[in-house]
This record gives structure tokens, C-alpha cells and sequence, in this order.
């Protein structure tokens, strides 16, 4: 028995999930205790019961996607509005090192990944779905690339990275606060934290309230870059022959034009109008990627999935306890950032700040350095490298 939900249906399906999946990522302590976001819990849920309906009356089930690229596009430009260079230098040292240790998890995550991958005679481009695009990328990332290596004959690749970083968010979770207390202990820590400079950004207003002039203004500036964004990616494919996903090009342009205003200072970025749409967008695009998510693809993947995921996080373990927390200063700061890192190098953002305000919380003092380097580069800044870099990969093994 096949259902086709039409555009005006699908869109307004989206919003009921997108609503009942934040209510439940508030309310609902599983999911809150994991920080797992509201458009994964409702589009998840929803594609279970797909799932139930498929195995148990046949019923094959088409949403209507057309907005959701539209979505996507809008918010990967947001993330490259706020990606402001002028930020590392205000970060200080603690910034720099956090920021090039994030690179180089996104550089080993996809290598092990793909190397994983061939030893487990499957699809390399699943290696690259299950490093760094769902783990350092999360849920946001997976439903960004999972249909482009589709496209390149990865089949289930969606449902592999959407996995993996289901799987990532809670391992991220689960490891980061005990991981950081035995930092403290082991190394007789004390407990104090240093004072950094407060960040504040170039040419963004930040005190205006949103309002229809703004939102237009903001809505137009990312359709222009939008358009300009999918022209480059769509030119550099034909030109090298290498696929660059307009999305990509899109935040590539929206960097390059944020810090150029910085510099000249000819456009005043609403910030509260920024922070809406990349909210909407988001919660939109994931809501409808997850909703769409064909579970039963994993069912051939499930266990070299596990296995890659596994070594994936002992990998991240022994970089952040021998590498990341000694190049630091192997202090208290540097302890919660650790923490803070396997929330975000398995998770998310999200999960990185709930890991380091329950460290705060259990040891009676937060971490400023951390509370402000670890959000700013694995929101804003990791981005810059680590997008070019699976895109790079992406190619390579396609």
C-alpha cells in the first residue's frame, strides 16, 4: 500500500513534529539527560512508526522534501555569518590549541573511518558517514552529506550517519563528565579556573529586538548568498570535476563576506534575526531529514556500524587524556575542556556544554575558559576546515 503526503501536507507534518519533538526533548528526562535535539527525537519517532507500518501492513509512505534543501542552505549560510576570524584573536591561546586539536579530530575521525571501512569490505564512503560528518558534524552534518554520498552509491548512507551520530550523542554524553573527574583526580588538580577576555563580535547588533525590517533584510542577504554559494559549488564541479555541495559553497561565501565586513564594516548584521533563522531553518531540514530516514537500510550495517563507532570513540578517548589535556596545561580548565571535547567530538555543542556544566557543578566551580572555547569553536569556527575536509573526502573515495 503506498500514501504520498503532498507539499502543503509534508511542510505542515514537519512543523507538528518539529513542535512535539521539542516539547519532548524538554520534558522527557531520556532525552534531556542526553541534550538530544528536538527535530531528531520528533523525526525519529515518526520514522520508527514508518518503520512499524512498513514491517507490519506494507505501507511505503513519500513526504514531499522540496523545502527541505531550500532550508538546509539557509542554514549553513548562517553558521558562515557567524564564523568571524576576529574572534580566535580575542579567544587566546586556549582558542587556538582547542580549535587545531577539533581539525585534527575531524581529519583522524574520517581516516579512521574510511580505513575501517575497506577492512570491513563495505563502502568507504560509510567510513567517511560514520566519522567525522555525524560525529564532530552531528545530526545537522549527517542529514547535510548523507544524501549526497547517496548520490555517489552509498546505499543507507543517511540512515548510517543519522545513526552514528544518534549513537555519538549519547556515547558523548555518558564519557565526558566522568572522563574530565578522572583527569581531576588522577592528576591531583586543583580547582580553580583562569579569567579570559569577554568576546565581543564586529558589526553584529545584538541588542535589537527582531522585527520585519530585520528579518527581511537578514532573509535577503542569505538568499543573495545563497545563490551566489550554489553558482560556486555548482561551477567547481564543473570545472574539476569534484563535487562541492551548494551548501558548502554557500557557507564558504557567507565566510568570506562576514569578515570582509568585519573589516569594512559596510553591512549591519542583525544578530537576534541570524540566531531565528538559523533556528527555523535547522529545525526544519533535520525535523524533515529525520521524518524521511529509511531505517531499514541499516539492517545489513549494523554491525560494522558498531564496530567503526567503537573504535571511533577509544580513538577520541586516548587523543583528548594523551594529547589534548597535556598540550592545555593539564590544569582544571583543561580538564573540563576534555570533557567538553567528547561531548562535542561525538555529539554535538550541545552535549559538550551539558558535560562541562555538570563537571562545574560536581567540583563547585565552572569553567569560564571552557564555558567560552569550547561553544565558540564547535558551533562557529571548526567548521572552516572541517567541511572543506569531508567534502575533500567525499570525492576521494567516491
Amino acid at each position: 500500500m503506498e500514501f504520498e503526503l503532498d507539499l502543503v501536507s509534508s511542510v505542515a507534518l514537519t512543523l507538528v513534529l518539529l513542535l512535539s519533538g521539542n516539547w519532548a526533548a524538554r520534558n522527557w528526562k531520556i532525552f534531556s539527560r542526553f541534550a538530544i535535539p528536538g527535530p531528531v527525537v520528533g523525526g525519529f519517532l515518526f520514522a520508527l512508526v514508518v518503520l512499524i507500518l512498513r514491517e507490519s501492513v506494507d505501507l511505503e509512505l513519500t513526504i514531499d522534501t522540496t523545502l527541505q534543501s531550500p532550508a538546509m542552505l539557509a542554514f549553513f549560510t548562517t553558521i558562515g555569518l557567524g564564523a568571524s576570524l576576529s574572534l580566535m584573536k580575542t579567544g587566546g591561546r586556549y582558542l587556538i590549541i582547542y580549535l587545531v586539536a577539533c581539525w585534527g579530530v575531524a581529519i583522524f575521525q574520517n581516516l579512521v573511518g574510511i580505513g575501517l571501512a575497506k577492512a570491513l569490505d563495505i563502502n568507504a564512503l560509510l567510513g567517511v558517514m560514520a566519522g567525522a560528518v555525524s560525529l564532530e558534524g552531528g545530526h545537522g552534518a549527517a542529514a547535510a552529506f548523507g544524501p549526497t554520498a547517496e548520490e555517489l552509491g552509498a546505499e543507507g548512507a543517511t540512515a548510517v550517519a543519522i545513526a552514528a551520530a544518534t549513537f555519538g550523542l549519547i556515547a558523548g554524553s555518558l564519557i565526558g563528565g566522568p572522563l574530565a573527574t578522572w583527569l581531576i583526580k588522577h592528576h591531583g588538580l586543583e580547582i580553580k579556573t583562569r579569567d579570559i577576555a569577554t568576546i565581543e563580535e564586529q558589526g553584529v547588533d545584538e541588542t535589537s529586538e527582531v522585527g520585519e525590517g530585520s528579518i527581511i533584510a537578514t532573509a535577503a542577504l542569505i538568499g543573495i548568498i545563497v545563490v551566489i554559494g550554489v553558482f560556486l559549488g555548482s561551477w567547481f564541479g564543473d570545472v574539476t570535476g569534484y563535487s562541492l555541495p551548494g551548501y558548502v559553497g554557500a557557507m564558504l561565501i557567507a565566510i568570506i563576506f562576514r569578515n570582509l565586513n568585519d573589516k569594512f564594516g559596510s553591512v549591519a548584521l542583525h544578530g537576534k534575526s541570524l540566531s531565528l533563522i538559523s533556528e527555523l531553518s535547522l529545525g526544519f531540514f533535520l525535523t524533515q531529514a529525520m521524518m524521511s530516514l529509511k531505517i531499514w537500510d541499516l539492517y545489513s550495517l549494523a554491525l560494522p556500524l558498531f564496530i567503526i563507532l567503537v573504535v571511533q570513540v577509544a580513538v577520541l578517548v586516548a587523543f583528548v587524556v594523551f594529547v589534548v589535556f597535556r598540550v592545555l596545561g593539564r590544569d582544571y580548565d583543561a580538564a573540563v575542556i576534555c570533557g567538553g571535547m567528547m561531548g562535542h567530538g561525538l555529539g554535538g555543542t550541545p552535549n559538550a556544554v551539558a558535560n562541562m556544566d555538570a563537571i562545574g557543578r560536581r567540583h563547585g566551580l565552572q569553567s569560564r575558559v571552557a564555558m567560552i572555547v569550547v561553544p565558540l569553536s564547535g558551533a562557529v569556527l571548526i567548521d572552516i576546515v572541517a567541511l572543506p575536509w569531508i567534502v575533500f573526502c567525499i570525492n576521494w573515495v567516491a
